[in-house]
C-alpha cells in the first residue's frame, strides 16, 4: 500500500480522544474518575422501568421510524412548548438522533459545504472540531476568556470572526467545559448578528436543565431565529441515562429535512425501546427537574469548595456538571502534564482543557473536573486533592 496513511487526512491529528486516555489511566491506577462526564448512578427508576416495559411489549425491538417514534417526537414538541413557549410540529420539525453527538454531526454534514467557515466558541466539545473537519469546512474559534468567577464572551470578537465565507455559528449554552450560561443580552447579540449576516446557527443545549445561576434561553426564541436555528437536545444529561444515546433536533421543516438526509446515512435509526422511555421522562413533573438541578448544584458547591481548599483557582460554573480550574496557583502551568501525573500523585483523574482549544496556549493552565458523581465520591476526591497543597 506504500506510504499513504490509512486515516482520511481530514481526521489526521484527532487520534484517540482524551476521554479514552484518561479513563484508561483511571482504571490502571484505581483513581477516582472526575474526567469523563457521566453520572455514577442511574436516573429515575420509573423511567428505567419504562424502557423494560417497552422491551417486553415488543416496542422498539425492530427498526423504529426514521424520524423517531411518534411518542417521543410529540414529547419533545410538548417539552419545548411547555418550557419555552416554542411551538414545533412533531411530524415535520422534530428529529430523533443517536444522542446529541450524532445530531451535531448530521447537522454539520448536512448544512455545510467544503470551505465554509464555522464560528464556534472556544473551548469546545471535541466532536465539534472533528465534525467540522469531516464536512470539509473551516472552524473559526472565538475564545471565551476568564471574567471574574467565570468565562465571558467578547461580542466584538464574535462579530469580527464573521466573514463573507461564514455559513454557520455553532453555539453551546450552557457551555461545556467552562460552565458559562450565555445571558439574554449575549444571545440577543448573537441573534442580531445571525440575522444581519444571514447565518444559520446550530445550538447545543444538552445542559438546558442544569442551570444554577441565570436561566436557559433557547436561541430559537429570539427575533428572526426560529427559521434559521437548529436546536439540539438530549436525554442523557437530564435523566442520567447517557448510555441510551437518545438526542433530538428541533428546527423549521426545511432544516430538519436537511439534517435527516444526512442522519439517515449515519445510524439510520437507533435506541428503539429507549425512545419510548424518554418520551415518558420528558413528561415528568416539574418537581423532577427542580430536584435534579438542586442536587447537582449542591454537588457543584461541594467540589468547588474542595478544589479551592486544595489551592486551585475555581471558576464557579453557572451551568453544566463541570467545573474549570486554573492550576497556576499550585505552581503548575501545563494542564496535560498535570492531568497525566495527577492519578499517581493523589488518585484523581481530570481533563486538560487545552484539548478543547485551537489556541492551545489559551487553554494550557486550565483543568476540568466533573461533579456528576455521588457525594461520597466527591468528598473522597476532595480529601485526596488536598494533598496537592501539602505537597
Amino acid at each position: 500500500m506504500g506510504a499513504r496513511p490509512y486515516l482520511n487526512r481530514s481526521l489526521a491529528g484527532f487520534g484517540t480522544t482524551i476521554f479514552a486516555e484518561m479513563s484508561a489511566l483511571a482504571l490502571k491506577t484505581g483513581s477516582i474518575n472526575l474526567g469523563q462526564g457521566f453520572p455514577d448512578t442511574d436516573g429515575p427508576e420509573e423511567i428505567r422501568e419504562a424502557a423494560v416495559r417497552a422491551l417486553r411489549d415488543g416496542r422498539g425491538n425492530q427498526y423504529p421510524p426514521g424520524p423517531g417514534v411518534p411518542e417521543l417526537r410529540g414529547a419533545v414538541a410538548d417539552h419545548q412548548q411547555r418550557r419555552y413557549g416554542l411551538g414545533y410540529d412533531p411530524d415535520t420539525e422534530v428529529l430523533v438522533t443517536a444522542g446529541a453527538t450524532e445530531a451535531i454531526a448530521a447537522a454539520l454534514l448536512a448544512l455545510l459545504e467544503p470551505g465554509d467557515e464555522v464560528v464556534a466558541l472556544e473551548p469546545y466539545y471535541d466532536s465539534y472540531a472533528a465534525c467540522i473537519a469531516m464536512a470539509g469546512s473551516v472552524r473559526v474559534p472565538v475564545t471565551l476568556r476568564p471574567d471574574g468567577e467565570t468565562f465571558g464572551l467578547d461580542l466584538d470578537e464574535l462579530r469580527a470572526a464573521v466573514t463573507e465565507r461564514t455559513r454557520l455559528i455553532l453555539l453551546n449554552t450552557p457551555h461545556n467545559p467552562t460552565g458559562t450560561v450565555l445571558s439574554r443580552a449575549e444571545l440577543a447579540a448573537v441573534a442580531e448578528l445571525a440575522v444581519e449576516r444571514d447565518l444559520l446557527v446550530v445550538t447545543d443545549e444538552v445542559y438546558e436543565h442544569l442551570v444554577f445561576e441565570g436561566e436557559h434561553l433557547p436561541l430559537a426564541g429570539f427575533p428572526g431565529m426560529r427559521e434559521r436555528t437548529v436546536t439540539i437536545g438530549s436525554a442523557g444529561k437530564t435523566f442520567s441515562f447517557t448510555g441510551w444515546k437518545v438526542g433530538w433536533v428541533t428546527a423549521a421543516p426545511e432544516l430538519v429535512s436537511a439534517v435527516r438526509a444526512a442522519k439517515q446515512f449515519l445510524t439510520y435509526v437507533a435506541s428503539g425501546p429507549f425512545q419510548y422511555a424518554v418520551a415518558e421522562a420528558l413528561r415528568l413533573p416539574d418537581a423532577y427537574f427542580a430536584g435534579f438541578q438542586a442536587d447537582l448544584k449542591a454537588k457543584r458547591d461541594l467540589l468547588s469548595a474542595g478544589l479551592a481548599d486544595a489551592g486551585f483557582r475555581v471558576f464557579r460554573p453557572a451551568g453544566t456538571y463541570f467545573v474549570t480550574t486554573d492550576i497556576r496557583p499550585l505552581g503548575e502551568s501545563d494542564g496535560f502534564a498535570f492531568c497525566r501525573a495527577l492519578p499517581e500523585r493523589v488518585g484523581v483523574v481530570a481533563i486538560p482543557n487545552a484539548v478543547f482549544y485551537d489556541h492551545k496556549e489559551a487553554g494550557a493552565p486550565y483543568v476540568r473536573f466533573a461533579f456528576c458523581k455521588r457525594d461520597e465520591v466527591l468528598t473522597d476526591a476532595v480529601a485526596r486533592l488536598k494533598a496537592l497543597r501539602a505537597g
